[in-house]
């Protein structure tokens, strides 16, 4: 195997514990490891900027947030790819004829314009409570990301029939986000490695949901948690163990990746 220069790590189910909301002591310690060994560490998650947990004094190389339609590191934007405005409206009101709320995601924050319990359970995923911003029409104006939206698979295509410029992304069964057409975690890992100069084959990636399959088709070694969805398993390249019982750490010990 090409040796591993660069490894993303998703954040939900991934890193963190959905069950507690925490990182364990053990995969800290593993980050913190890898990045001893000149290993760089990225985040790639449908998590806002803002909403990246605090992991102390770790600092990540680089961030694919937003699943992958905005991308940074060290202050620099390296790919910035918001919805069309027109896609936005379109879905807002595919969303709306359906009866759902929606949340738009612009550069520092989350805007909802209503409350249901799928998408407040959303939220809660991330240890956030939905409230329903007075604003909401006016973070419509700026750059949308994407929009988070509660529901089931069967609306899928109703939330974004009409507006060809956004696909869907999924990391739970319950709510979805709706992202560019272009955009996936995927594309801002190759903006990432590019930034870096480094090959895909010298990337590997840690996920558990839907949302990274494009991630896994970015990196040479795609390593599904133990907890991930049987799609992703059946795609990785390998599997460890999950989340709770400190699968990264034990695979990258196994893997001689740390000491």
């Amino acid at each position: 195997m090409t040796p591993v220069k660069i490894i993303f790590f998703d954040i939900d189910g991934t890193l963190v514990n959905p069950k507690t909301g925490h990182i364990s002591d053990n995969t800290l310690l593993a980050l913190t490891r890898l990045r001893e060994r000149g290993i760089k560490i990225c985040i790639s998650t449908g998590r806002a900027p803002s909403e990246v947990p605090d992991f102390g004094p770790l600092k990540f190389d680089a961030y694919c947030t937003y699943n992958g339609s905005l991308c940074y590191a060290n202050n620099e934007i390296l790919h910035s790819n918001p919805i069309a405005p027109a896609d936005v409206a379109q879905v807002l009101k595919n969303a709306a004829g359906i009866g759902r709320p929606v949340s738009v995601a612009v550069r520092n924050r989350l805007a909802a314009n209503g409350w249901d319990p799928d998408l407040a359970d959303y939220y809660r995923l991330a240890k956030l409570e939905l409230t329903v911003a007075p604003d909401f029409d006016a973070a419509c104006q700026e750059n949308v990301y994407q929009i988070l939206i509660g529901c089931r698979e069967a609306e899928h295509a109703a939330l974004i029939q009409g507006a060809h410029g956004v696909k869907i992304a999924v990391s739970w069964d319950r709510a979805v986000d709706v992202i560019p057409a272009s955009s996936g975690k995927g594309t801002a890992i190759a903006k990432v490695l590019a930034h870096f100069g480094l090959e895909a084959s010298q990337a590997m990636a840690f996920g558990d949901s839907q949302n990274d399959l494009d991630m896994f088709k970015a990196v040479g070694v795609g390593v599904a948690m133990g907890n991930a969805t049987s799609q992703l398993k059946a795609v990785a390249d390998d599997v460890c163990g999950a989340v709770s019982d400190d699968g990264i750490y034990h695979y990258c010990l196994e893997h001689g990746l740390i000491g």
